[in-house]
């Protein structure tokens, strides 16, 4: 028997138990639908992580007061942790040798930016930092300039802008030289950033880059702030974190043999968490697609077992022309592994779309989980043959002459 037989066999099975056998296919929809909409799920938070890296270089070093994952935990003791504050900054930049390229990362307001008779939503974050805060959060500028050391120093009132605020600001007037105000106090635009796009559904271009000394006068420098650090090259990451980790150790007196009371962090050590977290979800996916499996294996046993007894007949008459318990087996067990794999065809499509409607309201890449998708057809090859050994040696064992007899 071909295999275009065989499937036409599976199909009519599956057509003379209608009920049954749509209860078994969703069965086995469900569960290769929850492994591979979870599959899918991990592939595109994994891609949406490493294109979202891309906004802080792999030698970046960030430093901060809090964990950036958080996951549970005693959170007393990050709370009775001492602020990062721009003398610590400040102290850093002066110590270290190995890094030059030194950044606060702290938004000192969020409110509407004004010009002329435009403004925008009171949503814009004003950020304060430094002439390395763009290369460090790899920002390009599209004209102008970025901040130089005597922005910083003299506390000028420049800014930089982001492509949102420039394009609801300037819609007929180029803005490099013009002055928008915030807070009622006038900025000078001297430079214009590229547009970098969202990140869940969060423009990374609506924002305005002022010096962060001009921030710390205006809005004070009591506040708790990021710090952002770039070491020579990767393969120095490491050395660059140890210096970080004994000067901050020093410059807020840890005492020895404590834990740090600060997090430093590269994109490899986020990268570890958000793995656990990946990890995860795809170990729940599993877990739920293997007890939906299971339940849809005993579902294939069930409606094979019923064909074995409504083609007793059929199965005499082809013993009587000679054919073998082999080819009686292997019949039977062909039409289960089709059975399975219809079913899981159909879940493997839908979890596959399922798992990339994350890839859409996130805006990343669409991904089809190559790996997930053989499994699942080897999975469910396993899972006919598993399921469909009993029925098919019991309908090799029939006596051909009580078979002719069944009614």
């Amino acid at each position: 028997m071909n295999i275009i037989e065989v499937v036409k066999q599976a199909f009519s099975s599956l057509a003379a138990n209608k009920l049954r056998s749509a209860l078994t296919l969703l069965a086995i929809v469900v569960g290769v639908f929850a492994i591979i909409s979870a599959s899918t799920a991990v592939l595109v938070l994994d891609t949406f992580f490493k294109e979202t890296l891309t906004l802080m270089g792999g030698n970046v070093i960030n430093i901060s007061k809090y964990p950036s994952v958080r996951m549970g935990g005693d959170w007393q003791q990050y709370r009775n942790r001492k602020d990062i504050t721009f003398e610590t900054l400040e102290e850093l930049q002066e110590r270290v040798r190995l890094v030059s390229d030194i950044n606060p990362d702290e938004t000192f307001s969020q409110t509407n930016v004004l010009y002329g008779d435009q403004e925008t939503e009171p949503n814009v974050p004003i950020r304060g930092s430094n002439q390395y805060y763009l290369s460090n959060n790899a920002y390009e500028l599209a004209d102008g300039r970025n901040f130089t050391s005597e922005d910083i120093q003299y506390r000028r009132p420049v800014a930089i802008i982001g492509k949102d605020v420039r394009e609801t600001l300037f819609e007929v007037e180029y803005p490099l030289g013009k002055t928008i105000r915030i807070d009622g106090r006038p900025y000078r635009v001297i430079g214009l950033v590229e547009e970098k796009g969202s990140v869940f559904g969060n423009s990374l271009d609506n924002f305005v880059l002022i010096p962060y000394t001009t921030a710390m006068n205006v809005y004070g420098s009591e506040r708790n702030i990021d710090i952002q650090v770039r070491a020579p090259s990767m393969m120095s990451v490491n050395a660059s974190m140890d210096e970080l980790t004994g000067l901050l150790r020093t410059i807020r007196k840890v005492p020895p043999g404590e834990q740090n009371d600060f997090e430093i962090e590269t994109n490899e050590s986020l990268s570890g968490v958000f793995d656990q977290f990946t990890g995860v979800l795809y170990i729940f996916g599993v877990v739920v697609g293997g007890i939906a499996l299971l339940g849809a294996g005993i579902g294939v046993m069930n409606i094979m077992l019923v064909s074995v007894t409504e083609r007793t007949r059929e199965i005499g008459i082809r013993k009587a022309v000679g054919a073998t318990k082999k080819a009686i087996t292997s019949q039977f067990l062909m039409e289960a592994v089709v059975i399975c794999q219809i079913g899981g065809i159909v879940g493997m499509f839908i979890g596959i779309a399922g798992g990339n409607l994350l890839a859409f309201w996130m805006e990343s890449s669409v991904v089809f989980p190559w790996m997930a998708a053989g499994a699942g057809i080897v999975g469910m090859t396993i899972i006919g043959v598993m399921f469909g050994v009993y029925p098919a040696f019991k309908a090799a064992k029939l006596d051909p002459i009580e078979s002719l007899r069944y009614e």
